[in-house]
Order: structure tokens, then C-alpha cells, then sequence
């Protein structure tokens, strides 16, 4: 009798799976993650519904004007987001094309909505594969992405945790303080290679590639914290189309977003946060408001919803269209590749990855492999 793979190799192949064919319940699981995030919207919806004569009391009222510099400042903030994910990717050794980068990145978006998230790492998966960058990097670098944003979202907003009227006499609200360190030591190649490669390995799963060198840890924390100011100034736009706040609560504002932000990805149940994000930035972001009401809090987040959901399509369309003019020209270049398959990638692309201790390795080559 064959003795049994350990549990969590099982889990290892379960993953490894995930997107090649849908779970037994998926239609419940979908009901679950729609659910939650719907729940919580619909009741910031009821709060404004309810309380909508008091919030015109209040000062609540549509001014369309403001939301024109909103939309000129927003678009920044996806662009910036595609050029940090480019150079986290430049760190782990591989370089994209500008335009091919934000494709990439950009065309997966709206799949963010989609429970789950799968069809959102697919997409970019497929999309970097296509430009000529291996799976595993791809997923290395989003691992990065996601841990290095939260960690700058949190950066952003500590001061404003830490000052907020409703967790006054909570000490744990310090904690935020220990966040950032904590991210820089856990992610710096010395803790991160043998920790991710010992936890891969659990999982019956090959170790990561590469690894992104400290520096570039640090450079990308300063980068992702400059983009969150960038989104705080384009949210505090566009909350002004809805309430009267004072341009020096800007810091507020743009803080509390990030607030949400990673109320989001630690909830890892709606899709794109909905309903989770709202309430976090309603709650959050009350702070800056004359009245200290989270019904107008709810307002706010709600016509911020609005305005990042169009900057989102416009993004979105915008890189498609990119996208398709990149294959048209690489098409007419090389038709004959494209005919059999070749993708018009990059040579730059293929260039060997840089491994710990110096060392390099061709990205197609299982680590410890010797050449055929």
C-alpha cells in the first residue's frame, strides 16, 4: 500500500489547481462573497436612505464640479500602480515595455469584481506570460505588490489610526506602529527566501525563483506610500462633490482611503472590497467632517465608489486599446510568429533571473536541475 501524500501537499496540488476547473461549490461560495459585500453597501445605501433629510441638514449636496478634478487625479493612481508593479518585476530581474506593462495590469482589473479574484490572477498571469514572463514570477512579484501596499496603506494612514476619536483608550491601536517594520523584516530576501521556499515546500510546491533585494523592499514602500497620497487627493475630490470639507482635512481624507484599503484585502471576502472598503473609509473618513456623522461618511463613500468604478472603465479601456493596437503592431512586424504561436517576446524578457547568493538561472529551469 502506497503511503499518502501529507496533508498539506494535498492542499499544495488543490491549489495548483485552482482556475482549471470550478469547485463543487461554487455557486454557493458566490452567494457567500456576493452576499457579505452586498450586505454591508445596501446598508450604507439604507443609512443614507433613511436619514436623507438630516443629511441635507447637514450640509449633504451634489456639486458635479469637483468631481472633474477627481477624475483628472484618479487615472494617476491605476497608471503609478501598473509602473510599481513593473518595478517590482524589474527587481526580480525581468523588464517590460511601458505600454505591454500596463496592459498587463490594467485589462485584469474589472475581474477583481468577480468572486474570488481568480479570473483577476489568471488574467494578469496570462497577460505577463504573453510578454515573455514566467508564471512564477508573476505570481512572485503580485506577492510583493500585495504585501508591499498594505504595508504603505497602513504607513499612510498609522498617524490617523492612531488619533481617531472611536479608538481612543484602545492601546492596541499602537500596534500600527510595528506594522511597517515588521513588513520590511518579513519581506527582505534573507527572511523571506527560506521562509517562502520552507512554506512552498510544505506544500509540495517548487521555491520561488527569485527574490526581491532589500533595497528595492524599501524603494517600492516610499513608492506605494506616494501613490495612496496620490488616491487621497483624488478621493478628497471627490468627496467634496458630496459635503463641505476644509482642504486642510485632505490628510484626513486621503488617509482614511487607504484606511479602506486594507480593511479590504484583510476581509479577502467581497470582491474588490465592496461593502467592506465603503464602510471602513465611511467610518474612517467621518473624522474630517464638521458633524462627525457616519450617514455623511456613508454619502461620501458612496459617490467615491462611483468615481473610482468610471476612473476604473476608463483605465480599463484605455489599456485595451493599447493592448490591441501592441498585437496589431507586433502582428504586422512578425506575422509569421504570431501565425504559430510567438507571442513577439521581449529578449530582455528572457534574460536569466538573479538568484540568491549571486547566482543565476534560466527562468524555464526547475531549481537544482542540471542542464539537459
Amino acid at each position: 500500500m502506497e503511503p499518502r501524500d501529507p496533508i498539506l501537499h494535498r492542499l499544495g496540488e488543490l491549489g495548483a489547481k485552482v482556475g482549471s476547473r470550478p469547485p463543487r461549490s461554487r455557486l454557493l461560495r458566490i452567494a457567500l462573497q456576493l452576499g457579505v459585500g452586498l450586505l454591508i453597501f445596501g446598508f450604507l445605501v439604507f443609512t443614507v436612505a433613511s436619514q436623507w433629510g438630516e443629511l441635507r441638514d447637514k450640509g449633504v449636496e451634489f456639486d458635479l464640479i469637483w468631481v472633474l478634478p477627481a477624475l483628472a487625479v484618479l487615472p494617476f493612481f491605476y497608471m503609478l500602480g501598473g509602473l510599481g508593479w513593473d518595478l517590482i518585476l524589474r527587481f526580480l530581474g525581468y523588464r517590460l515595455p511601458f505600454a505591454r506593462a500596463q496592459v498587463a495590469y490594467g485589462q485584469p482589473l474589472l475581474a477583481r469584481y468577480v468572486p474570488g479574484s481568480v479570473l483577476y490572477l489568471l488574467g494578469r498571469l496570462v497577460l505577463s506570460e504573453r510578454a515573455g514572463v514566467p508564471r512564477r514570477i508573476t505570481l512572485a512579484s503580485i506577492i510583493y505588490e500585495q504585501a508591499i501596499s498594505v504595508a504603505a496603506g497602513v504607513a499612510v494612514a498609522s498617524y490617523f489610526v492612531i488619533s481617531h476619536p472611536d479608538l481612543q483608550g484602545q492601546p492596541l491601536r499602537w500596534a500600527v506602529l510595528a506594522v511597517v517594520p515588521a513588513a520590511i523584516v518579513i519581506l527582505s530576501p534573507r527572511v523571506f527566501g527560506p521562509l517562502s521556499r520552507r512554506v512552498l515546500t510544505a506544500f509540495g510546491r517548487e521555491p520561488l525563483p527569485a527574490t526581491m533585494p532589500l533595497r528595492g523592499i524599501l524603494a517600492m514602500l516610499c513608492f506605494y506610500a506616494f501613490n495612496w497620497c496620490v488616491a487621497g487627493v483624488g478621493v478628497y475630490f471627490a468627496a467634496r462633490s458630496v459635503h463641505y470639507i476644509p482642504f486642510s482635512k485632505l490628510p484626513e481624507v486621503g488617509s482614511a482611503q487607504a484606511v479602506g484599503f486594507v480593511a479590504a484585502v484583510l476581509s479577502l471576502v467581497a470582491p474588490a472590497g465592496l461593502g467592506i472598503r465603503d464602510a471602513a473609509f465611511a467610518w474612517a473618513v467621518k473624522v474630517a467632517l464638521p458633524s462627525g456623522s457616519f450617514a455623511v461618511g456613508a454619502v461620501i463613500a458612496i459617490a467615491v465608489r462611483a468615481v473610482f468604478t468610471v476612473v476604473e472603465l476608463l483605465y480599463v479601456g484605455a489599456v485595451t486599446l493599447a493592448g490591441r493596437r501592441f498585437e496589431r503592431a507586433a502582428l504586422e512586424r512578425d506575422p509569421v510568429d504570431q501565425l504559430e504561436g510567438g507571442e513577439g517576446e521581449d529578449e530582455s524578457a528572457q534574460r536569466p533571473v538573479p538568484r540568491e547568493g549571486g547566482q543565476r538561472q534560466h527562468p524555464d529551469r526547475v531549481p537544482g536541475q542540471k542542464p539537459g
